[in-house]
């Protein structure tokens, strides 16, 4: 068997279990990120988000990861969909979170591809991630052409936009690597002048995540500080406003996954409807979805709260 393999049977493999992006890049330690990952620690744009200073050597070398690991996959799927509520003072929820835990969804897809390669090329050692673990996925999927990180700092594909989830597959099986692409933001500052909490950079290429929405509405699990209350927009579960206004995302095409499909009530549901919300309904909407992880008494208390003052 000729090393490194081609890759065009794996993406083929990938497109059939609806990834529609599948570039590779070459498992080797990442200097130049660990450095850049160190100062964003350093400057605690991290906020309460320890985990993320946890593990640095696993998440700067796939190696730590899997023991001689040579190539790694990285994979998007699609979940944009651009409905948006009917009422339009009803909090909103950002586009990934409308249906099932992708992190399930996705995590199907992933060990059904590396079973896959497994029956294909016979004895190869992998493991899987999609949003979890020590994995600086953006990064590889840069690495392996998939796109460019934004002035957003959000990876952008040329042909597709950026609502899409980034996973990976890391494996001791020699790929032929793709290359990586130029940055093609520009000049181009919409995401920076939109964002309502100034947690992009003036220069771009920077989050202070302690400022984000999705950091503010999801990860924190305290009270949002009060300079942050009035600047929320009406998001209730993470924010898409950077991705709204940038450009590429014109090419965004609305997902094919059933299971991101939104529960029937959710975009039907009124500003009342929110204000109103037991447990129960909470538990029947977004009991399968991402939202669960905030949980119906930060919605309810600080979240929601925020949106009526």
């Amino acid at each position: 068997m000729p090393f490194p393999l081609s890759t065009e049977p794996i993406k083929q493999k990938a497109a059939d279990l609806g990834f529609f992006l599948c570039s590779v890049a070459t498992a080797e330690p990442m200097e130049e990120e660990a450095r850049r990952l160190e100062d964003w620690l350093n400057r605690n744009y991290h906020g309460k988000m320890g985990y993320m200073a946890n593990h640095f050597e696993l998440r700067t070398d796939p190696t730590k990861l899997v023991p001689g690991a040579r190539s790694v996959i990285s994979l998007g799927c699609n979940y944009h969909n651009p409905d948006v509520p009917e009422d339009p003072e009803s909090p909103r929820i950002s586009q990934y979170a409308y249906g099932e835990d992708y992190h399930k969804v996705i995590r199907r897809k992933l060990k059904a591809l590396l079973q896959w390669m497994k029956e294909e090329y016979g004895d190869i050692q992998g493991r899987v991630f999609v949003d979890s673990g020590p994995v600086l996925e953006r990064d590889w999927a840069r690495r392996s052409g998939m796109g460019w990180a934004g002035k957003h700092t959000l990876l952008i594909n040329r042909d597709a936009g950026s609502y899409f989830f980034l996973a990976e597959i890391i494996i001791d099986l020699p790929l032929v690597p793709d290359p990586p692409i130029k940055d093609y933001c520009g000049t181009c500052t919409r995401c920076i002048d939109a964002c309502p909490t100034d947690a992009i950079s003036p220069s771009g290429y920077l989050l202070d995540g302690s400022k984000c929405i999705s950091y503010l509405t999801i990860e924190l699990r305290e009270s949002i500080p009060a300079e942050f209350k009035d600047k929320l927009e009406g998001w209730a579960f993470g924010c898409d406003i950077c991705q709204e206004v940038c450009p590429w995302n014109r090419f965004a095409q609305h997902h094919a996954e059933p299971a991101f499909h939104p529960h029937p009530d959710l975009l039907a549901m009124t500003h009342s409807d929110w204000q109103e919300m037991t447990e129960e309904l909470f538990l029947n909407v977004f009991g399968h979805t991402p939202v669960k992880r905030a949980g119906w008494n930060k919605l309810m208390s600080t979240t929601l709260k925020s949106n009526r003052d």
